[in-house]
């Protein structure tokens, strides 16, 4: 595997060149990682210096898109098998995703539902903007049949992310395992940044053992 080292504001720098290389009309990005990777604080990142080469920037959090906790919840608050399927990916693909693809309407729903309260947030519809670019943060989004123009995923080592993950949460660790093993997001994933050191990450050049 052939790693460039790079600072975290050239993992900005990155990202802002291969989407400014992108042609769409719209562009669907997601930025995919484990909690403590921050995969939101990357996205946000990225707001201002796209808009800076003339992007329109919309930013959406698949946690607003998460399942009634009496789905989520269905088998205990500790059960890994549905904190892996937590995301109502479907919502997401079909009030998201495809209305800012190709073809699609270009009415988007910003969030769908609030865990904390656990009801609907009713926000209105608001409408993607011409050239736009839609930066999705979360956790385990890749391999689940969302129709992405680019995804980024912020990868750790297994023993990293058991280390990061505060003893209380250790029960979801199962739920990346199997994501590791069924989905292989390091190897799917158009961009791969390795980030056991987010001071010093590294974008992955050659996947070859």
């Amino acid at each position: 595997m052939q790693v460039r080292p790079l600072t975290p504001d050239g993992v900005v720098g990155h990202l802002v060149d291969v989407v400014g290389r992108r042609p769409e009309a719209r562009l669907r990005v997601v930025v995919d990682g484990h909690p403590s990777t921050h995969p939101e604080e990357l996205a946000d990142a990225l707001v201002d210096p796209l808009r800076a080469i003339g992007r329109s920037v919309v930013r959406v959090h698949a946690t607003d898109f998460l399942r009634p906790a009496s789905v989520r919840l269905e088998y205990g608050r500790h059960d890994p098998d549905g904190y892996y399927d937590q995301v109502d990916v479907g919502a997401l693909a079909r009030e998201v995703v495809d209305p800012w693809g190709p073809g699609g309407t270009g009415r988007y729903l910003p969030s769908l539902w609030d865990a904390r309260l656990d009801r609907a947030t009713r926000v209105p519809y608001a409408a993607a903007p011409a050239g736009g670019v839609l930066l999705i943060d979360g956790a385990m989004l890749l391999g689940r049949w969302l129709d992405l123009d680019l995804t980024v995923h912020l990868a750790l080592r297994a023993d990293t992310r058991a280390r990061r993950t505060p003893p209380d949460e250790e029960w979801t660790l199962p739920a990346y395992a199997r994501y590791t093993d069924e989905v292989a997001p390091e190897e799917t994933a158009d961009v791969v940044l390795r980030v056991d050191d987010a001071r010093r990450p590294g974008l992955v050049l050659d996947r070859r053992s």
